[in-house]
């Protein structure tokens, strides 16, 4: 990932230092166990430990010969530790290094995505409490519809939110897993004993059963689970996006001091980072398709998947890191104009209340058919003149028939969308 999205935290956990250093670790672990399995003399762990160390420049030098990563990694350990190096990578295969150490960075990304979230619904939760009854236009096919609030927008998003809270921690739990299981995954040139003894240490579960490489659908789940998420950040930003046009101007994103809209237009406060994020989160649900597409491969094993993984697990996780952070600092600086959104809802002289009146007139005894179409044709007369949806209920000779001056008021209070905003905040875990 390009610097421009990638955050220190994350960054370092994808960074060749730390992940040629976590095949270090790997490697070192195998030799205990065969130390304790008399496979390996302890002097040899006890002077490799002394003398090892992970040069990346080095190991990518080697790799331009070698044209293999793990031979190029071996190779340049050996030459670090004399004779005692042939005793590193006995009985393995490259995979057993390569995936056993992805799922320890996989599983710290993950964590440090879990972070993120619980940051980002931290905020999310404050901001839909303090305008749990901030009234809003509620509005279906981007036309207005009823009222609502600009909580329960948030609350909607928060439990979203909880949902992929679940499905981060499942995910973490399942990409957590290592083998080192041999070259087909029968353990013919290396105990399980050994497998044992690496993943306990590491914090990984043994793959129950595994070929050259632990199966891709494991490395699928983690990829869509974060397109999961990127698509609700999406939908975020899409709402801010679309309530900050200048006709809503319901809500603007943080506008720093010396920030620039346009370089042509002065006036300009664009929401380019709720932009951004949607942007982003195109990229990972192409990623999704790639990982999925990586489940299927020969037989134990090809390198199909290899490539694709270099970039595709590190892009995710470090745009996801960027995207979470990202929207929290957009969410804690966010601004709302409660009284845009009040004009909002008068914007249309009340004619959105129309639901509120026929279901008055079904109370007082007429079919919804019949009811239906007397509340259109007055609704319908506003939408053209733009006069006053109460007044032309008022003159409605048929309506005043069934409904009094002080039921038709009643059906014209947006503090209907009050009424069980306490029950769903408390459904969603709000209260």
């Amino acid at each position: 990932m390009i610097p421009r999205y990638t955050l220190p935290e994350m960054g370092r956990l994808w960074s060749d230092a730390h992940r040629l250093q976590v095949m270090l670790d790997v490697e070192l672990l195998v030799l205990e166990a065969q130390v304790t399995l008399g496979l390996v003399p302890a002097k040899a762990l006890r002077e490799i430990r002394k003398k090892v160390r992970v040069d990346v420049a080095r190991v990518q030098q080697r790799e331009a010969a070698t044209r293999h990563d793990v031979i190029a990694f071996i190779e340049h350990l050996e030459e670090r530790v004399g004779p005692y190096g042939r005793y590193l990578h006995f009985g393995l295969t490259s995979s057993d290094v390569l995936d056993t150490s992805l799922g320890v960075v996989l599983r710290d990304s993950a964590g440090l995505l879990q972070q993120d979230l619980r940051r980002l619904m931290q905020v999310l939760a404050s901001q839909a409490r303090r305008h749990k009854r901030t009234l809003a236009m509620g509005r279906t096919h981007g036309v207005h519809a009823e009222p609502t609030t600009f909580g329960l927008k948030l609350a909607m998003f928060y439990d979203e939110f909880t949902r992929h809270r679940t499905r981060l921690e499942a995910v973490q739990r399942e990409v957590s897993v290592g083998k080192i299981s041999g070259a087909v995954g029968t353990f013919a040139n290396v105990d399980p004993a050994v497998e044992r003894h690496v993943c306990r240490r590491l914090g990984l579960r043994p793959a129950p059963i595994s070929t050259q490489i632990v199966q891709r659908d494991i490395h699928a789940s983690y990829v869509t689970t974060l397109a999961l998420i990127g698509g609700t950040l999406e939908q975020l930003a899409t709402e801010i996006r679309n309530l900050q046009r200048t006709e809503v101007r319901e809500l603007e994103e943080p506008f720093g001091t010396g920030q620039k809209g346009s370089s042509a237009m002065p006036h300009k406060k664009n929401p380019i980072t709720c932009e951004r994020i949607a942007g982003l989160s195109r990229l990972l649900r192409g990623y999704s398709v790639t990982a999925l597409e990586n489940i299927c491969l020969w037989h134990e094993r090809d390198i199909t998947h290899s490539s694709t993984e270099r970039v595709m697990l590190a892009d995710a996780s470090i745009l996801m890191d960027y995207m979470l952070q990202t929207m929290t600092w957009v969410l804690e600086g966010l601004v709302v104009h409660a009284d845009r959104m009040r004009a909002n809802i008068n914007l249309t002289h009340g004619v959105v209340f129309s639901g509120q009146v026929l279901l008055a007139l079904m109370g007082r005894g007429l079919s919804r058919t019949a009811a239906y179409e007397l509340v259109q044709g007055v609704a319908l007369q506003v939408w053209r003149t733009g006069t006053n949806f109460q007044e032309a209920l008022l003159k409605d000779a048929r309506i005043r028939r069934h409904l009094t001056p002080t039921q038709i008021a009643r059906c014209l209070d947006p503090a209907a969308a009050l009424r069980h905003v306490d029950e769903i905040f408390k459904r969603v875990g709000l209260s």
